[in-house]
């Protein structure tokens, strides 16, 4: 099976759509300069040939963090722009794990995806930074979400 560019895209948007606890909100954050885009959901959600494309571990206990990074144009359109993204998953009693994205550049799309182990109905609090511009201070962001075994 041959993947397009926007195939990982339409992946992750589905996934996080249908998987996601907190997909009837938009995850997204906006200072009028930059949009940030984030989402977390289980990695057995996309399909081995997406995963081995991009370089990406599936498993029933790893989940997947997504963010994109889009920069307000002056004529009002988006554009996708690179950063510097980390972060860290902790549960509930602390015990942390760091995040190490990769970046998935399909031209007009540009997106950061790291991956972490959970165990069954986990609670994790995801820490993220995610600096646009490396002149200026990073956006942090905190988001909680329970994670199943598929």
């Amino acid at each position: 099976m041959r993947f397009y560019p926007a195939t990982l895209s339409r992946l992750l948007a589905v996934a996080a759509l249908a998987f996601s606890p907190l997909s009837w909100a938009e995850q997204a954050i906006s200072d009028g300069v930059y949009e940030i885009h984030y989402n977390a959901f289980n990695s057995s959600f996309i399909t081995p040939e997406v995963a081995q494309q991009n370089g990406l571990m599936r498993s029933k206990y790893r989940a997947l963090v997504n963010v994109s990074v889009l920069k307000l144009q002056d004529d009002g359109s988006k554009q996708a722009v690179t950063a510097i993204v980390s972060g860290q998953a902790a549960n509930l009693i602390g015990q942390a794990q760091q995040l190490e994205f990769k970046k998935i550049d399909e031209g007009k799309a540009l997106y950061y995806i790291g991956g972490f182990r959970f165990t069954e109905d986990e609670q994790l609090k995801i820490s993220l930074s995610v600096q646009p511009d490396p002149n200026k201070p990073a956006y942090n962001i905190e988001f909680d979400q329970r994670f199943y075994v598929d």
